[in-house]
């Protein structure tokens, strides 16, 4: 008696998928608006690399258009131009992000070494020989001056983000338009600011507070516009499930809705800060940029990344811009890092533990 092999049958392809033949196409569509971009630039004065990306992106788009239109009609070849422009704008977005991390890897990885995050620039200029000297004192600056503004900062923003999503008082709308307000405040007015209501008619010096108090006034909108969203997320059977249980609404609020956006405000506390590590107007403006360990934000002046940046930029030795480079590939490293950590804790679902 013969047996019948079962033939293991392939999993189904999903409709949009590519085919091979598909792949083909659009390989050959490449190729051949590659080859017609080289010969506009050979028999045209046009000529770069942004001359080549133009002509290319042209020449894309008119030969899988007609291909489009010659093998399924008017609709398809419609469809293909939008795509292409749609894949054209992601490419356009990524691009610069891409280049930026490219670039910054290239020219800063050469000025990293042991010495460069366990010592800083007392004994050393930023001439001397890349291996001498470190930004220790600059990683410590800016960690006090971004802790003591968030401090500062992250109570204020969740606190006026509870006011505007639980009590929504009659100030609510006059509120919000300052917080939006607030946004879009340049770094530097922050600075300006601190510099003329503060340091001149009493500190009269430089400090790392003042950094700081420039750095919460940055910060407070973004905190408080990011909780307010999250807030908003919170299902309003939470917050009457605590009423009819007899709660206040200060109880519900503090424990039941805020426990339950505790992983959003987190992300809200995050994305300040990131936003702010980089600041460098106010912190020049403020804070002095010394190249010694200082840990008291209250007395002295304060080195920060940004401003070894700045001041190593300025001294204009290959030695001192490879200094720079090092210094802005680890505040970029630090930036992606709390980023990161705002996208992982944002993608969990409101309210879970």
């Amino acid at each position: 008696m013969s047996t019948i092999e079962k033939v293991p049958t392939p999993p189904p392809r999903k409709p949009w998928a590519p085919t091979p033949i598909d792949r083909a196409k659009t390989a050959g569509i490449l190729a051949a608006a590659i080859i017609v971009s080289l010969a506009v630039l050979f028999v045209t004065p046009l000529s770069g690399k942004l001359a080549f990306a133009a002509v290319f992106f042209v020449a894309y788009l008119s030969i899988d258009f007609v291909v489009s239109f010659a093998k399924a009609g008017r609709a398809a070849a419609v469809d293909s131009v939008f795509r292409g422009l749609v894949t054209t704008a992601i490419a356009i977005a990524v691009m610069p992000i891409i280049s930026i991390l490219v670039t910054v890897w290239v020219r800063g990885h050469h000025g990293l070494h042991w010495t460069l995050f366990t010592k800083d620039m007392h004994s050393n200029s930023f001439t001397d020989p890349v291996g001498q000297g470190g930004l220790l004192h600059a990683i410590i600056g800016t960690f006090l001056l971004v802790f003591v503004a968030m401090i500062i900062s992250v109570p204020i923003g969740i606190l006026t983000a509870l006011y505007l999503t639980e009590v929504r008082g009659r100030f609510t709308r006059p509120i919000e338009f300052l917080v939006q307000a607030m946004s879009g405040v340049p770094s530097i007015v922050a600075g300006l600011f601190i510099y003329a209501a503060i340091l001149i008619p009493f500190t009269k010096t430089v400090n790392g507070i003042q950094g700081s108090l420039a750095l919460a006034i940055l910060m407070i909108p973004t905190v408080a516009r990011t909780s307010q969203e999250v807030l908003k997320l919170i299902p309003e059977d939470l917050r009457e499930a605590g009423v009819a249980l007899g709660g206040t609404q200060w109880r519900s609020v503090a424990l039941v809705v805020v426990p339950a956006a505790r992983s959003g405000l987190i992300t809200a506390m995050i994305l300040g800060v990131a936003r702010v590590a980089g600041e460098t107007a106010p912190i020049l403006l403020l804070t002095g940029g010394s190249g010694t360990k200082n840990y008291n934000v209250f007395s002295g002046s304060l080195g920060s990344l940004p401003n070894y940046v700045w001041q190593a930029f300025s001294a204009g030795t290959p030695e001192s811009i490879t200094r720079a480079w090092a210094g802005i590939l680890v505040l970029l490293v630090i930036v992606v890092i709390l980023f990161t950590a705002a996208r992982v804790l944002g993608n969990r679902k409101v309210g879970k533990k």
